[in-house]
């Protein structure tokens, strides 16, 4: 069964930097954990994200899967720190999706492939904070 981490949230700002906000390692780094995002952004090209996390570094990994400029970006995720090996099947596949929303912006989170409730919870908590830090950052 997959068990299916799903979040959202209202920004108040315009779809437009939302989305620069998805793709600028700078903007990231800011609402993400302090993480240093490295992509082009093209469909098949890949990600990384390097970091500290609970006081271990970590280079997570993925692929650009699709991109809708201000709609939609998808890409698979794979963390080392999960101790499950770099594997196809231990990937998630996460799927941002933005939307109009009165003045603001609605944000869509999803991420597939988790192995459990208690690992569909955990994501859905750490999604919650990206968001609200993305929220936060990009309302003040």
């Amino acid at each position: 069964m997959d068990y299916l981490a799903k979040t959202s949230i209202f920004i108040n700002a315009p779809v437009k930097r939302v989305w620069l906000a998805l793709v600028t390692p700078a903007d990231i780094k800011h609402y993400m954990f302090g993480t240093n995002a490295v992509s082009n952004w093209h469909v098949g090209s890949p990600i990384s994200w390097k970091g500290e996390w609970q006081g271990k570094p970590y280079e997570d990994r993925g692929v650009i899967l699709r991109v809708l400029p201000e709609q939609m970006l998808r890409y698979s995720h794979y963390s080392p720190l999960s101790g499950l090996p770099n594997e196809p099947e231990y990937y998630h596949t996460v799927t941002i999706e933005l939307a109009p929303e009165g003045g603001g912006t609605r944000v869509e989170l999803t991420q597939d492939n988790n192995e459990n409730e208690e690992e569909r919870a955990h994501s859905e908590q750490n999604w919650g904070i990206v968001l609200l830090g993305m929220k936060r950052y990009l309302e003040k």
